[in-house]
C-alpha cells in the first residue's frame, strides 16, 4: 500500500483509474498481473467515500481493513510518452 493515502478526486487527477475493491490478501496478484499488462498499478485503502451501493456499504464498513481498491494507468517512460 502507498505510504500517503489520496483522496479519490487526487487519483482521478493523477489519471488513475479504480479498477474495483478486492481483499487485502489477493491485491499483490493483480498488481503483478496490470503491471505485467504495461500498466502502472497501485493499491488504496477501502474508504466510506467509495461505497455508492447502499447494500455494499453496511458489509465493507464493517471489514474495511480487509479490502483495498486497485487503480492504475497507462505506464509512461521517462519522457513522458505512453508505453
Amino acid at each position: 500500500m502507498t505510504e500517503e493515502h489520496n483522496t479519490v478526486h487526487d487519483l482521478e487527477t493523477q489519471i488513475w483509474i479504480r479498477q474495483f475493491i478486492v481483499e487485502t490478501e489477493c491485491a499483490d496478484e493483480y498488481v503483478d498481473l496490470y503491471e505485467s499488462l504495461g500498466n502502472e498499478a497501485r493499491v488504496e485503502p477501502v474508504t466510506p467515500d467509495l461505497m455508492v451501493a447502499d447494500e455494499c456499504a453496511t458489509c465493507l464498513l464493517v471489514t474495511c481493513d480487509r479490502y483495498v481498491v486497485i487503480y492504475t494507468r497507462p505506464r509512461e517512460d521517462k519522457h513522458g510518452s505512453e508505453v
